[in-house]
C-alpha cells in the first residue's frame, strides 16, 4: 500500500476539523496530494412545479460553495500539502464518497466520527456505515476532538493481526505503509476470553511464537522497520486493548471481514468492536488492494 492521494469527506459541523487533521497528517507524511469533497444532496431527476427545481438547484450551489469556502479557511494554514476541492451529488454521504473515491483512484478516504461519540472514541454514523460496507480504498476514521489538538504527525502503525489472509495482507500492506512514512510498526494479537491459567498462558506463548514468525515471512524483502510483537488477553475486546502502549500519533489498521466482496471494504463484528474501543485513528483496510493497472488509473474504472 502506498498513499499518493487522500480524500476527505468534509461537512459543516462539529466533526469537520477532526477528519481533516488526519487527512493533512496523512497527506504530509505521505508526501500525498489531497482532495477535500462535500457530498451534496443530488438534483431532482423529475421537473417540479413553477420555479421548484431552479430554487433548490440555487439553493445547492450555495450550500456547497459555502461549505467547500468553511474547509478552505480551516486549510488556509496548510502549505505543504497540495489541495482541491471538489462536490458530488449524492443521497448518501457515504456512498458519495466511495464513488468519488472510485472516480479519483483515491488511496485512502478519511472522515471523521459521528457526532454523538464519546470525546477521543469513533462513533459510527450513516456515512461511515456506507463507506465500511462500500469504499474501494481503505477508509480512515479520526476520533471525536482529534482535530481540537492532533498529534505533530503518525508516529507507529497498529496492526491488529490474527491468523487468516485478510490480515496476513494488512501486515504486508502496513510494511509498506510504515515504510512510506517511516514509523515503526506494532503488531497485536487479541485474545478474548477466559479460561485456567495455565491453559491460557500454553496458547499466549504458541500465538506469540506463530504472529513473530507470520510477521517476519511477510516482512522479508522490505526494508528494516522498527517492529514490536504484542499478544493482549482480555475479557472482551475493549479490555484487551487496554494494554496497548496508545502513544500521541498511533494509528491502528484493520483487515475487513472475509465475509464481504472482494475490493471493498467490509465491517465485521469483530473489527467494529476495535473501532468503537480504540483511543485513536482507525484505518480499515479493503479485501484487495492490488495495483490497479495503468489503463483502470487512466479511465477511473474498478
Amino acid at each position: 500500500m502506498k498513499i499518493e492521494h487522500v480524500l476527505a469527506g468534509f461537512v459543516p459541523d462539529s466533526r469537520c476539523r477532526d477528519g481533516l487533521a488526519l487527512a493533512v497528517s496523512l497527506a504530509r507524511q505521505a508526501g500525498a496530494r489531497l482532495t477535500v469533497a462535500y457530498v451534496h444532496p443530488p438534483a431532482w431527476t423529475t421537473p417540479g412545479p413553477g420555479k421548484i427545481d431552479a430554487e433548490w438547484q440555487a439553493y445547492i450551489a450555495e450550500k456547497t460553495a459555502q461549505t467547500l469556502e468553511q474547509a478552505r479557511r480551516l486549510l488556509s494554514d496548510v502549505g505543504d500539502v497540495p489541495i482541491d476541492y471538489v462536490s458530488h451529488g449524492n443521497r448518501g454521504s457515504g456512498r458519495g464518497l466511495a464513488e468519488l473515491a472510485t472516480r479519483t483512484n483515491a488511496d485512502v478516504v478519511v472522515i471523521g466520527s459521528a457526532p454523538q461519540g464519546g470525546r477521543g472514541r469513533i462513533s459510527l454514523g450513516s456515512t461511515a456505515d456506507q463507506l465500511l460496507h462500500g469504499s474501494p480504498a481503505p477508509v480512515a476514521l479520526a476520533p471525536r476532538g482529534y482535530g481540537g489538538s492532533p498529534p505533530p504527525g503518525l508516529r507507529r502503525l497498529i496492526v491488529a493481526y490474527r491468523r487468516d489472509p485478510a490480515a496476513g495482507q494488512a501486515v504486508r500492506q502496513a510494511v509498506a505503509l510504515a515504510a512510506q512514512l517511516d514509523v515503526p510498526l506494532h503488531l497485536i494479537t487479541l485474545v478474548v476470553g477466559g479460561g485456567r491459567h495455565s491453559v491460557v498462558k500454553g496458547m499466549l506463548d504458541r500465538v506469540r511464537e506463530q504472529v513473530t514468525a507470520d510477521l517476519r515471512a511477510v516482512a522479508r524483502g522490505h526494508r528494516p522497520l522498527r517492529v514490536e510483537v504484542e499478544v493482549l488477553e482480555g475479557r472482551d475486546v475493549t479490555t484487551a486493548l487496554a494494554g496497548v502502549d496508545w502513544v500521541p500519533g498511533s494509528l491502528l489498521i484493520c483487515a475487513s471481514s472475509q465475509a464481504g466482496p472482494l475490493r471493498r471494504v467490509f465491517l465485521g463484528d469483530v473489527s467494529l468492536k476495535i473501532i468503537r474501543a480504540a483511543p485513536c485513528p482507525v484505518m480499515m483496510l479493503p479485501r484487495s488492494l492490488q495495483k490497479k493497472s495503468k489503463s483502470d488509473k487512466k479511465s477511473g474504472n474498478t
